[in-house]
């Protein structure tokens, strides 16, 4: 055991000393290190095995996939949760009148905005799953005493709370996946996770029918939040104690899993884990297009969210539908959420450059739904729920936006800054969203149609506009090292190594981007 910790140590004080890479014009130093570069270093010259590198795959599959499943199910839920209690007496029950309820939406973007960067530095500090551990039992005590609120006082400041806890949930997900598992790897792993939004809204809306028949205890509305909460402090203990760190750290690989989950990753070129934190990087992060390409595609894609989480049941409500009707009538929804998130997902995984072309027919989608429920007369009830149906395809253009980060964001405080960038640009559109749904427009809602549908144009402009720019830089860099007479197996081997060493992928040209 001495023996091999010294031989870690020799490993790191090498790759410190030395110029590592070759042509690197300057030394690196401990900090440019990854958490894990002395496991990669391990398995530097060693060729890793197709079979035990797919066996650890699904080691690592059976082990992390399930927790995210469920906690980001619960995620969605919670904070939805006022969709499905909406139309059982939540407003009555809170003392909500005018925009009040309208508010309730903004004001959780509000706390998740803030929490954003605190969210982002920790996550970077100290160990991932426990940080997501302890957040998700925090969200969930919150969400239990929602009952106890009898003021919107009370119950913007419970919301807040929770967007601020929840915070953590999508930017910690996004470091998992690059923490874990290859590029080709992402995109079906991310929406196995990501298509809960699509099964929530059908569980959600079972749970929501099911607490419509309760006539005894409790009013129907607080039993919502009790259910939701109580589940979500259970998964909270659930990540506490088995989801894992990193690689060096998690106990149910063996030391030979670890090097080669290690190895798998580094090919990636971006490196594992970094936990210090590089003011260079936040000066590149602000100055990169792709940054803010990124924020208004977020921002375009957020607006109309409102209309198909908090605001569903009543939409569904203005076809002229019963009460109970508003929460079954959610499940086709919920459905074409669900097959449209994991068919992307295995689309993109199976064949490589297809996010953004995925993203660009997904949105096409939710354009025409959105122009569905503009056009179309009151009076076609059936017409106005297709086209609000065919806006869940947006979760999957969404998602997708999240693998651009996890997947084409080099260097780890570069990684958390832009994940912040988007998700504040994710707030703003989420607290815009809620605005746009005026009582006084009840119940034909029509401004609100209108901003869904101008959001996602601005999201389809961004998207194409994203793609030309790291398709033509994928380009210039082909013609670079071609130019040069650089070998394809030494630029992949010192840009892995670049990237080990905590280097952006503006500075690493031996990277390219996932189109």
């Amino acid at each position: 055991m001495a023996a091999n910790e010294a031989s870690i140590e020799s490993d790191k004080i090498t790759a410190v000393q030395g110029s590592p890479v070759s042509g690197a014009s300057t030394p690196y130093h401990s900090s440019d290190l990854d958490d894990d570069y002395h496991l990669y270093k391990r398995s530097d010259d060693q060729e890793m095995d197709p079979v035990e590198s797919k066996r650890v795959l699904r080691k690592l599959d059976f082990r992390i996939v399930p927790i995210l499943f469920l906690i980001y199910l619960m995620q969605y839920l919670d904070k939805n949760g006022i969709n499905y209690a909406s139309v059982y007496g939540l407003q009555d029950g809170t003392n909500l009148h005018g925009q009040d309820y309208s508010w309730l939406g903004s004001i959780f973007y509000f706390g998740y905005l803030w929490a954003q960067y605190p969210a982002g530095y920790l996550l970077q500090r100290l160990r991932v799953g426990k940080v997501i551990g302890i957040t998700t039992i925090s969200w969930g005590i919150i969400l239990i005493t929602t009952p106890a609120c009898t003021s919107f006082a009370g119950i913007a400041v419970n919301r807040f709370l929770l967007g601020s806890f929840e915070a953590v949930v999508n930017p910690g997900f996004i470091l998992i996946m690059s923490i874990w598992y290859t590029t080709l790897e992402q995109p079906l792993r991310l929406e196995a996770y990501y298509c809960t939004n699509g099964v929530a809204t059908m569980f959600g809306g079972l749970i929501g029918y099911a607490v419509g028949h309760i006539t005894t205890g409790l009013p129907r509305w607080m039993y919502v939040f009790i259910i939701f909460g109580s589940i979500s402090i259970a998964l909270g203990i659930l990540a506490l104690v088995f989801l894992p760190d990193q690689p060096s750290t998690a106990k149910f690989l063996n030391d030979a899993e670890k090097v080669i989950a290690a190895k798998r990753v580094s090919a990636n070129r971006q490196g594992i884990k970094n936990s210090h934190f590089k003011r260079y990087q936040v000066i590149q992060t602000v100055t990169d297009p792709k940054t803010w390409i990124l924020f208004v595609m977020a921002v375009g894609a957020q607006v109309p969210n409102s209309a198909i989480t908090q605001f569903t049941s009543l939409v569904i409500k203005s076809f002229n539908v019963d009460t109970l009707g508003t929460q079954y009538l959610q499940i086709p929804g919920g459905g074409v959420q669900f097959l449209a998130l994991l068919g992307g997902g295995i689309i993109c995984s199976r064949w490589p450059n297809l996010r953004c072309p995925t993203m660009i027919v997904a949105n096409t989608i939710c354009i025409i739904g959105a122009s569905l429920l503009v056009g179309l007369p009151n009076s076609n009830k059936w017409g106005r729920l297709v086209g609000l149906w065919l806006c869940y395809f947006q979760g999957l253009g969404f998602s997708m936006s999240l693998t651009m980060i996890s997947s084409n964001i080099a260097g780890y405080t570069k990684k958390q800054l832009t994940a912040a960038i988007l998700f504040t640009g994710y707030c703003v559109g989420n607290i815009i969203g809620p605005q746009t749904f005026k009582s006084s427009d009840a119940p034909a809602y029509h401004s609100a149609y209108v901003a869904m549908l101008v959001g996602y144009i601005i999201k389809l402009v961004s998207i194409i506009v994203l793609y030309i720019y790291m398709y033509l830089v994928n380009k210039k860099r082909d013609r670079e090292a071609a130019a040069s007479g650089v070998v394809d197996l030494d630029e992949e081997k010192e840009a892995i190594e670049r990237g080990m060493h905590d280097v952006t992928e503006l500075d690493n040209k031996g990277f390219r981007y996932s189109l």
